[in-house]
């Protein structure tokens, strides 16, 4: 079995994993089902801290994703060291997760640790910026469409073995 044929996985990595990465989760899991590739990827999502575990994302999350029409039906989960084995790619959604990815990641991690801004998004949108303490559903709103694009551009690149 070719290294083409195998299947690929993804894992969105917030702080608590009840905004953003949830979010993410659910923009990829679309974009890869939208592209018929469903059977060849795998995507979820944890929290580098385990506040919110066994609990389902922040309402105004939901409420987004509900709108664009994607369902979500997983529950909070905590980052794990055997992730970094399991998953090929881990996303942070901002600079603070991405280094605390990689103070996290064991010796033997076989996982690349990306920043999921760096998909597409223009210098100055890169960063996918916490909306917990934020009041309504715009910066969950604008979360979605980061995600969106930088999903449907880390698939298109991935396909092309462009990832390094």
């Amino acid at each position: 079995m070719g290294k083409r044929s195998q299947r690929r996985s993804v894992l969105m990595v917030c702080v608590g994993n009840l905004c953003r990465s949830p979010i993410a989760e659910a923009v990829m899991r679309d974009v890869v089902e939208r592209a018929g590739l469903q059977g060849e990827w795998h995507v979820e999502s944890a929290g580098i801290e385990g506040w919110h575990c066994g609990c389902r994302p922040d309402e105004r999350a939901l409420n987004v994703l509900a709108r664009n029409n994607i369902d979500y039906y997983s529950h909070a989960r905590v980052l794990a060291p055997a992730d970094f084995l399991k998953f090929d790619y881990i996303f942070g959604m901002d600079r603070s997760n991405l280094a605390a990815l990689k103070r996290m990641a064991p010796d033997y991690a076989t996982a690349k640790v990306l920043l999921l801004g760096d998909f597409g998004l223009k210098p100055d949108d890169r960063i996918i910026e916490d909306p917990y303490y934020d009041i309504g559903e715009a910066s969950f709103e604008k979360i979605y469409q980061q995600c969106k694009i930088a999903c449907q551009n880390f698939l298109k690149q991935a396909r092309k073995n462009q990832i390094m």
